[in-house]
């Protein structure tokens, strides 16, 4: 048993250094792809099609996450780790469409005037910070929850589930202001 839980140990700082890796490697990849002066060629307009699509998976992300609070607190684990695999693919799937977004096509202007401009950019920045802090626990999280470490879960996920919640909320809310702003 002592033998296990130290592979288990050795596992887990493995894993640790790899969502490290990754944590810090998205942001920095997404950051590159906004600010690059050229944006990339594929092929078509079917990109600008790719906001309205996020908006919708954030929304479906965000039922997920809830879903997945609410079968917790049933005790529900199975639901619970159904709903959070959901939760967790559809955040991989936006990140994808986000970045082939970014990469092809110029950000979008708020045009918005007056006090709604500064709730906009409010809004835009606290979920842009906790975007890119919200991966490292996100990933460990899911890990702990995946290989059935619970008190290692719950201990992360105090911190991780608010977080992503905000960002998936927040992600539709951005992107409901910024909608008639759009170029189609």
């Amino acid at each position: 048993m002592e033998k296990n839980s130290l592979m288990n140990n050795a596992e887990d700082k493995g894993i640790i250094r790899i969502v490290t890796v990754i944590a810090v490697a998205v942001p920095i990849v997404v950051a590159v792809l906004l600010f690059m002066p050229t944006k990339l060629d594929l092929a078509s307009d079917w990109v600008y099609f790719l906001p309205h699509l996020n908006a919708v998976i954030n929304t479906a992300a965000t039922i997920a996450l809830i879903a997945g609070l609410i079968f917790i607190k049933n005790k529900n684990i199975q639901l619970h780790r159904a709903s959070m695999t959901t939760a967790f693919t559809l955040g991989a799937v936006f990140l994808v469409s986000y970045v082939i977004y970014h990469a092809s096509a110029e950000s979008t202007s708020f045009g918005g005037e007056g006090w709604i401009r500064s709730v906009y950019f409010f809004i835009l920045i606290t979920h842009i910070i906790l975007a890119a802090v919200a991966l490292f626990p996100i990933l460990l999280a899911y890990y702990y929850g995946y290989t059935d470490q619970r008190d290692k879960h719950r201990k992360v996920v105090r911190f991780a589930y608010p977080i992503w919640l905000y960002v998936t909320i927040t992600g539709v809310v951005v992107y409901l202001m910024i909608s008639p702003y759009y170029s189609f």
